[in-house]
């Protein structure tokens, strides 16, 4: 198979703006994560009074997550990953999701 230069597929306005944004993300809620999981915490234990009490848990990770989305570097990575699977998706016409997902055990 002939290898595709991922720099040449022209992207819609839909995958620049919406898809690849969602991918970026997804993706740094796991670089987040200790983050997420702080504030998450945080919230379990406060109930109601989370919008006061959570305010440092949160900050935090706003500003974690902030750092991903402004990182030109890291939309470039997900951009690729983005093209990747778009070029995958229309070789085989099974998506990323479907080829993750375990097939069951017993039929």
């Amino acid at each position: 198979m002939e290898a595709v230069n991922t720099e040449e597929i022209q992207l819609r306005h839909v995958e620049k703006d919406v898809l690849i944004p969602k991918m970026m993300r997804e993706k740094a809620k796991e670089r987040c994560a200790e983050n997420v999981t702080a504030f998450n915490q945080c919230c379990k234990e406060t109930g109601f009074l989370m919008v006061f009490k959570c305010r440092e848990q949160n900050a935090a990770l706003k500003e974690c997550l902030t750092v991903h989305y402004r990182d030109p570097v890291f939309f470039e990575e997900c951009k690729q990953e983005y093209i990747k699977e778009k070029l995958e998706f229309l070789r085989t016409g099974v998506s990323t999701k479907n080829r993750k997902q375990r097939l069951p055990t017993s039929m």
